[in-house]
């Protein structure tokens, strides 16, 4: 298995994905090409809020994307909440022979800087957050990563990043895009609850089959709430010569193999 052939896969982490399906395919996979696989938190970050008590708040941007509001109270718990999918996944890896590691603790592999200043709409007016410990990647140690995937191991990442400011909450479909991007890899394949990008949401019969980086804006304005991330996620790994995305049906059997297969929309310089 060669550096160049290397596939990176988003497992989304809300209500959905076929966790077991999608590790079935996997273990399938990794026999056959290197493999490194970012997830999500979001189901399991929703469940812990509500045995704490904490409401679930999001920001929204004046330019219309969306983000979930981590104070500092909020952002313990989402350290729990992504420890616990990682180990959750690392787990489910294992059991089907793959000899997965966890990227956690003192391990994390994204590198981040908090977004000190926020500006959010709220009320209908926009103000400034100052409290979020949300963040955005500056830097991935791909070198931990590769050692990992020098071993013959399975690197499982989540979407928290180290920064001076401690563990931060990152959108899990950009952190996939920067692993890919750092690790020269072939592929990125994000999975989600739809079955890709569709030019009128949620119609299905308007999926869009193929996109090219020139078409990015376009895609942009048909991709709706949480989309626009896996989009703006497409255009910033091509844009680290990775040499193809794809968004594809999560809820399926053998999703990863299907997305390949050419299944979902395609991302593509």
């Amino acid at each position: 298995m060669t550096a160049s052939r290397l596939l990176v896969v988003k497992l989304g982490g809300g209500e959905g994905l076929d966790l077991a399906a999608a590790c079935d395919d996997l273990s399938r996979i990794a026999g056959r090409r290197a493999l490194a696989v970012v997830h999500g938190v979001s189901a399991i970050m929703n469940q812990l809020c509500l045995e704490s008590g904490v409401e679930v708040q999001s920001l929204q941007s004046p330019s219309g994307h969306s983000s979930r509001y981590t104070p500092p109270a909020v952002r313990d718990i989402y350290v729990r909440a992504a420890e616990a999918a990682n180990d959750l996944l690392v787990s489910a890896l294992r059991e089907r022979g793959l000899s997965a590691v966890g990227f956690v603790g003192d391990n994390l592999a994204l590198k981040g800087r908090r977004k000190t200043a926020i500006r959010a709409v709220v009320n209908g007016r926009v103000r400034v957050i100052r409290d979020d410990h949300s963040g955005s990647i500056v830097g991935v140690d791909s070198a931990k990563i590769l050692q990992s995937l020098d071993r013959a191991k399975t690197p499982v990442l989540p979407p928290m990043a180290i920064s001076g400011d401690g563990p931060l909450n990152v959108d899990g479909d950009r952190a996939a895009a920067a692993v890919a991007g750092a690790l020269d890899a072939e592929t990125l394949v994000i999975l989600s609850n739809v079955a890709g990008l569709y030019r009128r949401f949620p119609d299905e019969t308007s999926i869009v089959d193929q996109v090219t980086l020139a078409q990015i804006d376009e895609a942009l304005d048909w991709a709706q709430g949480r989309m626009k991330r896996k989009v703006l996620a497409a255009r910033e790994a091509l844009s680290q010569d990775v040499e193809r995305v794809i968004i594809a049906d999560g809820r399926v059997s053998n999703p990863v193999s299907r997305a390949l297969d050419g299944a979902g929309t395609r991302f593509s310089l």
